[in-house]
Formats: structure tokens, sequence, C-alpha cells
């Protein structure tokens, strides 16, 4: 959940719907004022006033795209300024730590303490995600792990058996940044924790640019999940269309 949007004398239902329209706004992407109303179940109106006051605190910003009738319609989405809002896993120290690294062992240095971070988090993932569960599981346990180290993971059906696993906030990025040994060494994380005859690649991607991190996960032709044949593979019970996709980034999907 956010840190707190809204001074400390506002109403809490104040501060709770402003909380709210920044986690929506977080996860899914740019939406208008009608569409954060209907998540949230309250006006336009109301979600308006809101989003004014984030505005001035510079933690939105409004961008108009032309519909086929009618004026151009207004998308609100965060600004960088609201990563703050988020955990950045001690972001400022994280970078110190990384140059420091680097003065005193140099590049091989610095990779040789990358690897040793994946293989303890491999040894972590693996003791959760069973080697034969259907894939289907393995994403969506790979995402709930992530979600505990504060990515604001989530996994999405996307078709023909495959899915995406969406990271909607990266709490290393100052240190990723620094330091895009991070992104490469998590890549190789989730090829391993996956198993083998899993073909993973990232779509959208937070250094780049995009407003989150996205990749597309399926068996690889010729490698078929026993499993997840029995099981139907290819649906979530509970699976909703990605509402966050970033097409400037992703192809073939229409997060």
């Amino acid at each position: 959940m956010p840190a707190s949007v809204s001074p400390a004398s506002a109403p809490a239902s104040d501060r709770k719907t402003r909380r709210a329209i920044v986690h929506l706004l977080k996860t899914t992407g740019p939406l208008t004022s009608a569409q954060l109303a209907g998540h949230l179940g309250v006006t336009a109106m109301a979600v308006r006033q809101h989003l004014y006051e984030l505005q001035a605190e510079k933690f939105v910003t409004v961008e108009e795209r032309p519909v086929p009738i009618g004026r151009p319609a207004k998308h609100w989405h965060l600004t960088r300024e609201a990563d703050r809002l988020f955990p950045d896993a001690y972001a400022e120290l994280s970078v110190s730590l990384i140059g420091a690294l680097g003065d005193a062992f140099g590049a091989e240095g610095v990779q040789r303490v990358l690897a040793s971070r994946a293989a303890r988090q491999e040894a972590l993932y693996a003791a959760r995600i069973p080697a034969e569960a259907p894939l289907k599981e393995k994403v969506r346990e790979l995402a709930r792990i992530r979600t505990g180290e504060g990515y604001m993971a989530q996994a999405k059906p996307a078709g023909k058996g495959a899915y995406l696993l969406v990271e909607n906030h990266c709490p290393i990025c100052a240190a990723a940044t620094q330091c895009q040994g991070f992104c490469t060494t998590e890549l190789d994380l989730f090829r391993k924790v996956l198993g083998p005859g899993v073909h993973i690649e990232r779509e959208e991607h937070i250094i780049a640019g995009a407003r989150r991190c996205a990749y597309r996960i399926a068996k690889q032709p010729g490698t078929e999940d026993a499993h997840a044949t029995i099981a139907g593979l290819g649906q979530f019970s509970s699976g909703k269309p990605d509402l966050g996709s970033n097409r400037k980034h992703q192809k073939g999907f229409g997060r």
C-alpha cells in the first residue's frame, strides 16, 4: 500500500481514497476519472477532486487522448515523484554500496556479489515453487513471492498457454539503474526457478522508460506441460484482461 498521500489533517476517508487511486494507477496504468470512479464506487466528480489534490502534490499528471466523438479524454497517470510513495529498498544506501564495491573490488567483484544474491534468491524461490507444478501455478507463486518483496507483481493469462508476469513497481530501481546486472541476474533467476523448457522474454522494462516490467512466459514448442494439459491451462479461474497493456513497449498482446 502506498505511503501517505495526504496531509495528516485530511479526513481518514479522503486519505484512503487517494491511496486507492494511487494504487490503481500504479497497477493498471493511465485511467480516466470515470474509470477510476467505476473501480472505487464513487462519483467521477469526487475522483477529480482527489486527482486535483494529487496533481498539486505532483504525484499525478494528465494527458489528453483523442476519441472518435467529442473532446479528448483525460487520462491520469503517476509521475516519477510518486515513486517515493512505494518501497524503495533503501535506494540511496544501495547505490552507495554498489559504488563502494566497484571501487574496492572492481566490476568482477560486483558481479560476484550479484551472483551470490541470485543464488540465495534461487534457493528461497525453489523452496516455494515445486518443480513438478504446472506452469500456471509456478507463475502464480512467483508473482506472490515478488509481491512479498515489494514488486507489486501480478500473473496474467496472455493467450495460447502463455502468461504475463507483471511487476508494477521496482523496489531496487535506483540500484538497478546504477548496475543493470540486477536485471540480468533476475531474468536468469526466473528461468531457473520456472524450469527447463520454459521461454521467458522481458517485454517491458522500467529502467528503459516503461511504467512497469513485464515478462512473457510460455512453454517452448515440444515441451508440453502434462499437468497443465489436464488442468485445462490457458485461463486463470479469476483471469481478467490486462488493462495496463503498454503497446509502446509490448508486442503481440492485445502488462
